[in-house]
């Protein structure tokens, strides 16, 4: 098969490096297309996540990846422990099984509303002050 590669098309084994080399450019943008496409977006999940379990915090409402809910109490090394439901059942879970901070959500959404709110009152002041030089 190597030497299918190697062999030019209709070249019948004439200037062997020919079909290698028409078939490089191919083969490299393929490997370009796959690292954005795959690997790239794979490694951004990844680092969200790790970043997710590092800013995890006492008191924060957060779910697992099994689907209990409940509050954070402790939070160790690898280890984080939540209360649960109204008679305060405490489970211990390694941090892998984190699987959203719903107070991370709340907190990020929240920010992202008054970001928006200064943007809209800053957009508001320059067509006031537009307003205003047109009447002058």
């Amino acid at each position: 098969m190597l030497q299918f590669l190697a062999e030019g098309a209709g070249n019948g084994g004439q200037g062997g490096g020919a079909g290698l080399l028409g078939i490089l450019p191919m083969l490299l943008i393929m490997v370009g297309v796959f690292y954005f496409m795959a690997i790239r977006p794979e490694k951004k999940r990844k680092k969200e996540a790790e970043n997710l379990r590092n800013s995890m915090k006492v008191g924060d409402k957060i779910t697992t990846i099994g689907g209990i809910t409940g509050t954070v109490v402790s939070v160790k090394d690898e280890k984080f422990v939540i209360e649960t439901g109204a008679d305060q059942v405490r489970i211990e879970f390694a941090k892998w099984a984190l699987s959203t901070n719903d107070s991370a959500v709340a907190a990020a959404q929240e920010a992202s509303k008054k970001a928006e709110e200064e943007k809209a009152k800053a957009i508001a002041a320059k067509k006031a002050e537009k307003a205003e030089k047109k009447k002058k």
